[in-house]
């Protein structure tokens, strides 16, 4: 799926995007997914816990490379400050370069998009604690 290098190279990029928001990023890749990918992102969020941040503003990545699936879910502090086409904004980015094979950079682009939006609604502020991971998870 993804080699140590791009998993550091994602692992980056969430750390680079939550340097500048109280936001949380993760990011689930996945080699099968069954079904909605939407779906999945939302049973993956409760699973890891991302609706318990303290301003509910966590967003969660999830890709399935080998099925052609990706979906972006937002918990209700991001979801609430979203256009509606926030989010098929950012997978058309991240589809962009999966289309060419670049698993990881459309990962990463993605993460960037993602972190624009929570930076504007959710500035870092002095006292900020990363809530949740920004490790890269891999599941079969």
């Amino acid at each position: 799926m993804l080699n140590k290098k791009e998993i550091q190279q994602i692992t980056e990029s969430i750390q680079r995007a939550e340097s500048h928001t109280s936001g949380e990023i993760r990011v689930c890749v996945t080699r099968k997914c069954k079904g909605d990918p939407l779906e999945a992102a939302f049973r993956k969020f409760h699973q890891l816990k991302m609706d318990a941040t303290q301003l509910r503003n966590g967003v969660l990545i999830y890709v399935s490379p080998s099925h052609h699936k990706a979906a972006i879910f937002g918990d209700r502090g991001i979801h609430d400050a979203i256009n509606g086409g926030f989010w098929d904004e950012a997978l058309e980015k991240m589809v962009f370069h999966f289309k060419k094979g670049d698993i990881a950079e459309g990962i990463c682009k993605g993460v960037g998009k993602v972190g624009e939006l929570i930076k504007s609604r959710y500035p870092i502020s002095e006292n900020d604690i990363n809530e949740l991971g920004d490790e890269v998870i891999l599941e079969d």
